[in-house]
């Protein structure tokens, strides 16, 4: 299964992130663990400077920005 993760400290792109991520995995017909990662330490390991970002099982997809579900569904 794969592994989403949503990089970022709450804010509101983070959570528009979040609700995005949802619903492409949901159009996709995908099944993915879906994880919000708030601590700033852990965000930092993987190397982002600016948030929100995407983690697909490990791999940093993209950061700094809020991107579309239909966006993120093609990345699926």
């Amino acid at each position: 299964m794969m592994k989403l993760e949503i990089l970022g400290t709450g804010c509101a792109k983070c959570k528009t992130l979040y609700d995005n991520v949802l619903q492409a995995v949901h159009c996709a017909g995908k099944e993915a663990e879906i994880v919000k990662v708030e601590d700033i330490p852990t965000i930092m390991k993987y190397g982002v400077m600016s948030t929100p970002a995407l983690v697909r099982n490990g791999t940093v997809l993209f950061s700094g920005k809020v991107v579309s579900a239909s966006e993120i569904a093609g990345m699926l």
